[in-house]
């Protein structure tokens, strides 16, 4: 049998294979709070060795889309609770994806229309929320230049964080991934030409830079442990204005190094070529850079899992854990449209193909209909 589908201990929890469904905003959540259909969603998904929920805001500030389940509420815990109880009856695991999106939010979202915030001051350009727009509906909107955040509210951040992987226990998930990547809060920080400051959290050297991250990880993981703490980055990634910068593989060793350290359950690591959001295609310039880091990084997290996502493959999947690259491998899209993934590339069936219509937002249809493979065959 193929090592991808044998168990695999993940920090003391044992997995059933080292399939992982990767976090996939789907947009579904009324009241922004996990409801029945997205307890039954993840269900029909748990034969995946792990589940990393879609990104669940820390709190308002940190919400960047509509119908977003967040994990700051008394009222949001449980419609978790209702999800991980569903997930672990079958025999799965999940851990919580804690969020929050920084500059890539709205007014209309954010308490009393204020402006989004981030540690820099700079507009995204070309970024997209999914907020209301000007005729009150529901749609894309672009955010405006944010406020950049006071040195003392950087630590109320920190401690949200750590609150909000508190509560994530507390809706029964195994554990948490702290969301790094895709141009967020974190990549906002660690980006120095993105990170406009001129605090301790600048970007002018690597331990300022580092430093948001840092404090976010080691207080997360004081909450809860080490063993339940995943984190999520993407190195060379170019998502919501995130522009190539010549200290790349510098920034991205030296934080994989910290990490090492700290002994986290897994990293997880998007490789964001040919990415598609919207109407924006992700150069893929950038490849031969994120596939040169991906060689090295494993050697600084020796205890430490790695996970790879991004236009995974049966056939890539097994050879970069043949080649002691990565541990797990994450599959994003494929799951939204193949429930039962695991069997179907154990046993080389045809993968149904996802109407990207229904990626973000409606109701069943696209979300809870997909048919098992013998059950369409």
């Amino acid at each position: 049998m193929s090592r991808l589908f044998k168990p695999f201990d993940l920090a003391g929890l044992t997995l059933s294979n080292r399939v992982v469904m990767a976090p996939l905003t789907r947009s579904r959540a009324p009241d922004d709070v996990a409801d029945e259909r997205i307890a039954l969603y993840y269900a029909q998904r748990a034969t995946a060795g792990l589940i990393v929920s879609e990104g669940t805001p820390i709190s308002r500030e940190g919400q960047g889309y509509l119908f977003n389940p967040g994990i700051f509420t008394d009222a949001q815990i449980a419609g978790w609770r209702l999800t991980t109880n569903s997930v672990h009856a079958v025999g799965g695991h999940m851990f919580a994806q804690i969020w929050h999106v920084g500059r890539v939010s709205h007014p209309s979202i954010q308490e009393d229309g204020k402006l989004p915030v981030s540690p820099s001051s700079k507009q995204p350009v070309g970024a997209q929320a999914f907020g209301y727009d000007t005729d009150g509906e529901p749609n894309l909107v672009a955010p405006p230049a944010p406020r950049q955040l006071a040195t003392e509210e950087i630590h109320r951040i920190v401690a949200e964080f750590a609150q909000a992987a508190d509560n994530a226990i507390a809706a029964g998930f195994d554990g948490v991934e702290i969301h790094g990547a895709n141009g967020y809060l974190h990549e906002q920080f660690l980006n120095p030409l993105v990170n406009d400051r001129d605090d301790e959290f600048s970007a002018r050297t690597m331990e300022n830079r580092l430093r948001f991250t840092l404090a976010v990880i080691d207080a997360v993981v004081a909450r809860i442990g080490a063993s339940r703490v995943g984190t999520r980055i993407s190195p060379y990634g170019q998502l919501f204005d995130m522009p190539l910068h010549p200290e790349i593989d510098a920034t991205y060793t030296a934080l994989a190094q910290e990490i090492g350290k700290r002994k986290l359950a897994y990293v997880h690591l998007m490789d964001q070529s040919g990415f598609i959001v919207g109407e924006t295609k992700i150069d893929s310039g950038a490849a031969s850079g994120f596939q040169a880091l991906l060689g090295k990084l494993k050697s600084y997290l020796p205890d430490t899992a790695l996970i790879l996502a991004g236009g995974m493959t049966r056939e890539r999947a097994e050879q970069l854990i043949e080649d002691g690259l990565i541990d797990l491998a994450a599959f994003g899209a494929s799951f939204i449209s193949n429930p039962d993934l695991v069997a179907r590339l154990e046993n080389g069936w045809a993968l149904t193909p996802a109407d990207r219509s229904t990626f973000y937002g409606g109701g069943a249809e696209g979300y809870i209909d997909y048919a098992p493979y013998k059950a369409a065959a």
